[in-house]
């Protein structure tokens, strides 16, 4: 059974928190997760809209879309949330196999080694290549 109720529009469905943002994870095609970002209503509708995925910066305090300024954008392939309507998942098409900023496939490189945290994913871009333009 879904807490979501199927009487309200799509949006009024989701439980946006006190700042009117709700949590984003991004899965690529293979299932790994590459991202993890937050979307309000806007950034939301525009990822519906477009077909890409577009993110609240909590930062820059603007719509974010994915790939904007490295040119690895995230095509949207279907957007699901949880039961309770608190998160998206957002199964997605990765531009240039990269999601991370430090030009890695997923921003989830950082593995516990006993007490450590270890990079255990090849930088596959030097960021100053992706961040040239």
């Amino acid at each position: 059974m879904s807490d979501l109720d199927p009487t309200l529009p799509w949006l009024d469905a989701l439980k946006w928190d006190a700042d009117g943002l709700i949590p984003a994870i991004a899965q690529n095609e293979q299932g790994r997760v590459v991202m993890f970002a937050w979307m309000n209503r806007a950034s939301l509708q525009e990822t519906v809209h477009t077909g890409n995925a577009v993110y609240w910066s909590r930062t820059r305090r603007r719509l974010w879309c994915k790939g904007e300024e490295s040119g690895h954008f995230q095509k949207i392939k279907s957007i699901r949330t949880d039961c309770d309507g608190d998160v998206l998942l957002l199964a997605i098409e990765q531009a240039g196999g990269i999601s991370c900023h430090t030009g890695r496939a997923s921003c989830f490189f950082n593995e516990l080694h006993g007490e450590q945290w270890v990079p255990v994913d090849q930088v596959l871009k030097d960021p100053k290549e992706i961040y040239a333009r």
